[in-house]
């Protein structure tokens, strides 16, 4: 299996590979994570502009949403509509939208659409769809989907552990903003939120698909250059609370109890032990069937039908969280129970059969991670953007298959935070 397993790298390593290269636009050098793919005449990219998702929305929450909804719209000339139909014609897919930390465009054509496209959603830089109008219609969208998800219990309950786990800091609020919050954005709003953002010093570009290399370096410097220069800055890192608080919402509808929790996960994106991480995580609630977590709620006690957690680690932020739905009768019991099981886990660690169980699945499945174009590419630029080099996913790999066991369970006993925990629960 071993010589097997290094074979597998060794082709991803020869004819699978991602390269970062460099353009420049106004003197400001931009990442290029590029891959060329000639399987389909397609041709795909993304920009990245970082630190301008929702922690950037301020004292207004669902601002980043806003304005990637509004940056879909099209062009003012041509209005949604007409911008929609040039786009449909060619069978060109374009659009928006934002993360906690960064924003996103998007756009994918046959190989032969793509200059075309990249020149029409360009003239979104210079005549974006930006009028009082068009504002309307996105609010009334947005707020409309707020109002349905009022009664989406996971929502309402995820919503209530990140104000436990982030209270008085940006990520405390619901990235897709509150219907307050959005009927109070303006106009002015939105054109101050994308002129600071999409700048060209935020920006990273992800191009790839059936198009060489220099002709795809020249369409990005030809698609980012009426981009200002900008400024980027440092993203902040907010820790999760440790207080280990409670937050009960009541709702006479529902038939179950959603139950969220979470805990401080003292990691970073760009600590050499991640892979230990994810190892952990997977025997502990990442792995469904053979997890602790799902055997012991699941399997052993009938408490509820899923139920997991892993740990989340990115550059703002890292905690560690899970869920699980229950009969309201249960919802005690199961909340006694996560606690008891991750105790357990911190305290005693890993067994030789779960580290064997996780690495055959992480190890075996690794393949499939590496399939497409995109998945590479997404594999890439998280590399990239955790200021690691391209292409070390394989040394975690390698790390992984070495792991012992003495090691893992040093690493578990080193993060007993993840038993400080708080809980967001939608009961009757």
């Amino acid at each position: 299996m071993r010589i097997a397993f290094f074979i597998i790298l060794f082709l991803q390593g020869v004819l699978m590979s991602a390269e970062l290269l460099h353009v420049k636009v106004k003197n400001v050098d931009i990442p290029v994570i590029y891959e060329k793919e000639t399987t389909l005449p397609i041709v795909s990219m993304q920009v990245v502009f970082q630190k301008s998702g929702s922690i950037e929305d301020g004292k207004l929450p669902g601002l980043a949403k806003l304005t990637a909804a509004m940056l879909s719209q099209g062009t003012k000339t041509l209005g949604n509509v007409g911008f929609a139909k040039k786009l449909e014609d060619r069978a060109i897919r374009f659009g928006v939208h934002r993360g906690t930390e960064t924003m996103v465009m998007e756009l994918s054509s046959l190989k032969e659409q793509f200059g075309y496209g990249l020149d029409l959603v360009r003239q979104i830089f210079s005549d974006p769809n930006f009028t009082e109008e068009t504002l309307q219609k996105v609010k009334t969208t947005a707020i409309g989907a707020l109002q349905r998800k009022q009664d989406d219990y996971d929502y309402v309950a995820s919503v209530g552990l990140k104000k436990l786990l982030f209270a008085g800091t940006p990520l405390q609020n619901p990235s897709d903003g509150t219907i307050e919050s959005i009927q109070k954005i303006t106009l002015g709003d939105i054109k101050a939120f994308a002129a600071k953002h999409l700048v060209l010093a935020r920006a990273i570009v992800v191009i790839g698909g059936d198009i060489d290399k220099d002709t795809a370096l020249e369409q990005v410097r030809k698609f980012l250059e009426p981009l200002a220069v900008g400024e980027n800055e440092k993203l902040p890192f907010y820790e999760a609370s440790d207080a280990q608080k409670e937050l009960v919402t009541h709702k006479e509808q529902t038939k179950q109890a959603y139950i969220y929790f979470g805990a401080p996960y003292y990691e970073k994106i760009d600590s050499p032990d991640l892979y230990i991480s994810r190892v952990a995580m997977y025997i502990l609630g990442a792995g469904g069937f053979g997890s602790r977590l799902m055997e012991e709620i699941r399997v052993k006690r009938g408490l509820a039908y899923s139920a997991y957690c892993l740990g989340r680690i990115n550059k703002s932020n890292a905690y560690f969280t899970g869920y699980l739905q229950t009969k309201i009768e249960s919802q005690d019991e199961a909340k006694k129970l996560v606690k008891k099981v991750i105790e357990d886990f911190v305290a005693h660690g890993a067994t030789a059969e779960e580290l064997a169980s996780a690495k055959q699945f992480l190890l075996g499945s690794e393949p499939l991670r590496n399939e497409t174009l995109a998945q590479r590419l997404t594999r890439a630029f998280s590399e990239y953007y955790a200021g690691k080099p391209l292409g070390s996913y394989k040394k975690d790999l390698e790390n992984i298959e070495k792991l012992t066991l003495d090691k893992l369970n040093a690493y578990i006993k080193s993060h007993p935070e993840i038993t400080k925990l708080s809980f967001s629960i939608v009961t009757k």
